[in-house]
């Protein structure tokens, strides 16, 4: 069966410029960008590299992540900045 997760993400401005970005649910991801927007796109893509690091090391993903594929609705959160 097809399986869906939830990962929470931190974007922090850092006092140099750019956003650092983590999971308080993935210690693995970890990644940034200049811009607001670029930090939100390398989030999406350290999620998929870490979920593929788990699956390779054969590691259990934290249970508080998973959502099933199924007859009930998918919970996400969408992030929308202005300037």
């Amino acid at each position: 069966m097809a399986q869906a997760y939830r990962v929470p993400i931190v974007v922090e401005a850092q006092p140099e410029g750019g956003y650092a970005v983590r999971s308080p649910a993935l210690p693995e991801l970890i990644t940034e960008g200049d811009t607001l927007q670029e930090a939100v796109e390398h989030a999406q893509d350290a999620v998929m590299a870490v979920l593929e690091l788990y699956e390779d090391l054969g590691k259990p993903l934290p249970e508080a992540i998973r959502q099933e594929l199924g007859e009930q609705a998918i919970q996400f959160e969408l992030f929308a900045a202005t300037a």
